[in-house]
């Protein structure tokens, strides 16, 4: 017979979103009983998550403050005809990192690692071990819910930690390198100097299908080193991801996917940069709203999760609009050419486009100019893929 284990609120999931939740209810409320229950050993799996520094507003910065590892100023591009240095401010946090941080800010009990879910509703998490948790409010971030119900196209990767053995010389990240051969879609490989003898480097591709091969991948990393000149003593780390990059789709199927009435976060209410499939901007403005939040309910954080979530899906139509055009309208080897164009912008332009925070102007100034992709294709695109 298993327990009963009462609190205010249960977060389903110890992921990026799970724990940035968890953090902020701590500091803004800390009389609430908080659990986040994960069925991994520890919290945050095994990434590196980066960040512009633009990404999270001024106000909101205390929230992921702790959790950086590695801060930049300046940050370089490449491509076949433009190498460009732009100047923003650029962090990496680590999944060792958050771990620790959240395990420091919250009870021992309130963490509840190598738990396994079988179901979460509202207001209860019922566990692999016969346990149940009794929650006022439960919010559920467990990963992606239907993708099916979305047009999408794929941002996937594999990463290594490299031990070099000599210095790399390198000051700052190189977040694209798309002088690389171009395969399966738009390619480029990005850099992350950690410290003068270690280079995390991820070989990306910007693909129309989410399958991954690891090992040829993992080979190529090893090419991209010797092309740099560094001499690898030692794989340290590896990582490998597959995000979804957003065309089109049906939001409300995909929020009903996994419970219309549940609270959600993260991935699986999806909330992702469309153009990036990147989760740690609107994590924090979610954990930070969340936390501001006077009934925790679950019917409330239902209907908070979904408004915001909502409101997200609408600021992305750009985005997505872009996504459709690049992925659907042009010739995949020559999609770099797009990504070299945009970084020919305004680098303020370029910095607001990565927030989500693109103006009007930006946006028209994005799409004046010689058409990147063939104008009939890309009508032909906007005519027949549900961006909207």
């Amino acid at each position: 017979m298993g327990r009963t284990i009462p609190c205010d609120v249960a977060i389903v999931g110890g992921g990026l979103a799970g724990g940035l939740i968890a953090l902020a209810l701590r500091a803004k409320r800390p009389d609430l009983d908080v659990r986040i229950v994960e069925g991994g050993a520890t919290l945050g799996g095994d990434h590196v998550w980066s960040f512009f520094g633009s990404d999270v507003d001024a106000a909101d910065r205390w929230l992921v403050s702790p959790l950086v590892v590695h801060a930049w100023r300046g940050y370089d591009v490449a491509f076949p005809n433009l190498t460009r240095q732009i100047d923003a401010t650029y962090y990496s946090l680590t999944s060792e990192r958050f771990d620790a941080v959240v395990r420091a800010a919250l009870p021992a009990q309130a963490v509840m690692t190598g738990r396994k879910v079988l179901a979460a509703s509202a207001t209860a998490v019922v566990l692999a071990d016969g346990d149940r948790i009794e929650a006022k409010g439960v919010i559920d971030c467990r990963g992606p819910g239907d993708l099916s119900v979305l047009d999408l196209g794929w941002q996937k990767f594999v990463g290594q930690e490299l031990a070099l053995a000599q210095p790399h010389g390198e000051t700052g990240p190189r977040v694209m390198d798309a002088t690389v051969a171009q395969i399966d879609g738009y390619r480029f490989v990005y850099c992350l100097p950690f410290a003068e003898t270690r280079m995390f480097v991820e070989d990306t591709y910007y693909s129309d299908t989410p399958g991954l091969d690891g090992t040829a991948i993992g080979g190529r990393i090893a090419d991209y080193a010797r092309s740099r000149g560094w001499q690898v003593e030692a794989v340290v780390r590896g990582e490998a991801g597959v995000l979804p990059i957003t065309l089109g789709g049906d939001f409300e199927a995909y929020w009903r996917s996994t419970g219309a009435n549940v609270a959600k976060a993260g991935m699986r209410a999806g909330l992702f940069q469309p153009a990036t499939g990147y989760s740690l901007p609107d994590a924090v403005r979610l954990a930070i709203g969340l936390a501001g939040e006077a009934d925790l309910s679950g019917a409330a954080l239902a209907r908070f999760t979904y408004g915001h979530a909502r409101a997200a899906w609408r600021r992305g139509a750009f985005y997505r609009m872009l996504n459709a055009m690049m992925f659907r309208a042009g010739d995949p080897a020559e999609r770099w050419r797009i990504i070299e164009r945009f970084y020919r912008l305004d680098p303020m332009l370029i910095t607001r486009f990565y927030a989500g925070r693109s103006s009007l102007k930006d946006k028209a100034r994005i799409l004046t100019g010689k058409p990147p992709v063939p104008v009939a294709s890309a009508i032909r695109v906007l005519r027949t893929t549900a961006w909207r």
